[in-house]
């Protein structure tokens, strides 16, 4: 049996599939970036995190002005305290 072709058949299944991807590599991609309120809070710190930041910024004046003294029996005393417990 002899099937003779109507009319051209030119339909190539690849370019539907080309013709998509022209197109979105055509448009622009814009990022998005979303934050939630958790993350927000988070960002704003706490209390904890601003006291520590005054008592570090009292112990550099200290430092920097040459008042602050070490006393090495408390530093010894702590360093025991830390390994042996």
């Amino acid at each position: 049996m002899k099937i003779n072709h109507i009319g051209r058949m030119n339909i190539n299944p690849y370019n539907k599939q080309m013709e998509k991807v022209d197109k979105l590599q055509s448009e622009p991609k814009r990022d998005k970036l979303e934050i939630s309120s958790e993350a927000i809070e988070l960002q704003k710190g706490n209390s904890l995190e601003l006291e520590r930041e005054e008592k570090v910024e009292k112990l550099r004046d200290k430092i920097q002005s040459g008042e602050y003294e070490i006393n090495p029996k408390e530093v010894a005393k702590k360093m025991y305290e830390f390994w042996n417990n």
